[in-house]
C-alpha cells in the first residue's frame, strides 16, 4: 500500500497523521455501519481543495483507478467529530456501487498527530 497521511490545517502548515499508525490505533475498535449521507467529505473538494491539486483529467483518472481498486472489506477511519481520516476511495467506491452504508471505525478521542506544522511534500513517502 502506498504511504499516506491525513492532513488538517495547523498554525504554520498542517497537522499530519500517518495512516499506518491510524490503522494500528483502530485495530481494537469494533467497526460500525455508517450512512454514506453522513459523510460530509462526499460534498466537498476533498482531493482537489488546494491550488496545487487541480482536477485535471489525469488526476481524476488516477483517483478513479484508486476507487476501482479500493477494498471495501477494510473499514474507513473517522475522527471523533466524524470526519474521514482514511478511506475516501472506499467511501467513493461504496457510493458508486449504490451502497447506502459503509463500515467504519471512529475514534472517541483523536490521537495526537505524528507531525505538526509540516507541509505535505516535506514528509517521507
Amino acid at each position: 500500500m502506498r504511504k499516506q497521511y491525513h492532513f488538517r490545517p495547523s498554525a504554520h502548515g498542517f497537522y499530519a497523521w500517518d495512516v499506518d499508525s491510524l490503522i494500528e490505533l483502530t485495530r481494537d475498535i469494533e467497526p460500525q455501519n455508517v450512512k454514506l449521507d453522513s459523510i460530509a467529505e462526499l460534498d466537498e473538494a476533498f482531493w482537489f481543495g488546494s491550488e496545487d491539486s487541480l482536477p485535471t483529467c489525469r488526476a481524476i483518472v488516477d483517483h478513479a483507478k484508486l476507487i476501482r481498486d479500493a477494498d471495501l472489506k477494510h473499514p474507513i477511519i473517522l475522527s471523533s467529530d466524524g470526519r474521514v481520516m482514511d478511506g475516501m476511495h472506499r467511501v467513493s467506491k461504496a457510493l458508486m456501487d449504490g451502497l447506502k452504508k459503509t463500515s467504519a471505525v471512529r475514534f472517541i478521542e483523536d490521537p495526537k498527530p505524528n507531525y505538526t506544522d509540516v507541509q505535505p511534500n516535506d514528509l517521507p513517502y
